[in-house]
């Protein structure tokens, strides 16, 4: 069965979203907006029951009518009946749990598309190394990341939203362009997956210390230089990790990150603002109410400097802040006083890695 949606024709799919929070709601609508036959699995049973019902989401996205297309499921297994492609929105640490319930009764090989972004700490694997690791080779027909600038809450309000996806299989990717692509949501094509996943991974701690220099009350100034020197950072480790470095300058990297290190909606920006006023991580996480990722990405990454014995001045201060008890303030006037350097060594490190 085939529909034409914004004069493109597209083959119907059934297609399981994996997670409902605020960003699995926001790409099931966008799946359900190109009329797929859209699952979306969670374990909160109200709220699955609000998604049927109501078609409403309000925890994540209040005064969002989602597409009836949409049905919600509590029974994993159920939501994955006949379907080839699963969306995993899931936060990071949660990914290898529900992987191993899925390989207890799949059968039949999937496209697992992940549009989570972090690092497992201590392992220091990328997502989509973690699903290798967990799906057999008989059930996964390819891996995919979807990565960019992109708010649930702007792409639920069907605002213009460019994200890129990328695989070792670049039919895959090709696929999943098809499947998300319309007048609302654009999606490019980018072979590298290492520096998509490590750039979506990694601006997430350059938001928590943009927000602690916000709250701290240092300006634009002070953020510009954090997002700036943030890049380079990013950057540095992920070329000795094997990425390119075009990736950091397109929608994975310095988009991505300009809109984490910027944006109220941002979850790590407001984590790390709070942060910076004063309060302390347990209590942080306890008033987002959400997944702060960045916050295990920091870990993953000082080891990962370590690792590679690259410098990561921002990451070695955001990880005192968050695990040794050093006050923001002072980090981050630490980072101000390191001895001198010259910028140009820095870029040219980069493109001559």
């Amino acid at each position: 069965m085939t529909k034409v949606v914004n004069k493109v024709e597209r083959k119907v799919e059934k297609v399981a979203v994996i997670g409902a929070g605020s960003w699995g709601t926001a790409l099931a609508m966008v799946l359900a907006d190109n009329g797929n036959e859209t699952r979306i699995w969670g374990q909160n049973i109200a709220r699955i029951e609000e998604i049927n019902q109501c078609h409403t989401n309000e925890k994540y996205l209040p005064g969002i009518v989602l597409p009836k297309l949409i049905q919600g499921y509590v029974d994993l297994k159920e939501t994955l009946k006949d379907v080839e492609t699963i969306i995993l929105a899931i936060p990071t640490k949660a990914i290898r749990e529900v992987l191993q319930k899925i390989v207890e009764f799949q059968d039949k090989p999937l496209m697992v598309v992940h549009v989570s972004k972090g690092i497992e700490p201590d392992t220091l694997l990328r997502i989509s190394e973690m699903i290798k690791e967990e799906m057999p080779a008989g059930l996964l027909q390819a891996v995919v990341a979807l990565s960019g600038p992109s708010h649930a809450e702007e792409v639920s309000l069907r605002h213009p939203t460019t994200v890129t996806v990328s695989s070792e299989n670049m039919a895959a990717a090709e696929y999943v362009q098809d499947l998300f692509i319309n007048q609302n949501f654009r999606v490019y094509t980018n072979p590298d997956l290492i520096g998509v996943e490590i750039g979506g991974a990694l601006k997430n701690i350059i938001a928590l210390a943009a927000g602690i220099s916000d709250g701290i009350g240092y300006g634009d100034n002070a953020k510009a230089a954090l997002i700036t020197r943030g890049l380079a950072e990013i950057a540095r480790l992920g070329l000795r990790m094997g990425a390119k470095p075009m990736t950091f300058s397109g929608l994975a990297g310095i988009g991505d990150l300009i809109v984490t290190c910027t944006s109220v909606h941002s979850r790590n920006w407001r984590a790390g603002n709070m942060l910076g006023k004063g309060r302390n991580l347990d209590e942080v996480l306890a008033n987002m109410g959400m997944v702060v990722e960045g916050v295990r990405t920091t870990k993953a990454a000082y080891q990962l400097a370590e690792k590679y014995d690259v410098k990561m001045p921002i990451t070695c201060a955001l990880y005192g802040i968050l695990f040794d008890g050093v006050s923001p303030k002072d980090a981050v006037d630490g980072l101000m006083s390191r001895v001198k350097t010259h910028e140009m060594e820095d870029l040219t490190d980069i493109l001559t890695d």
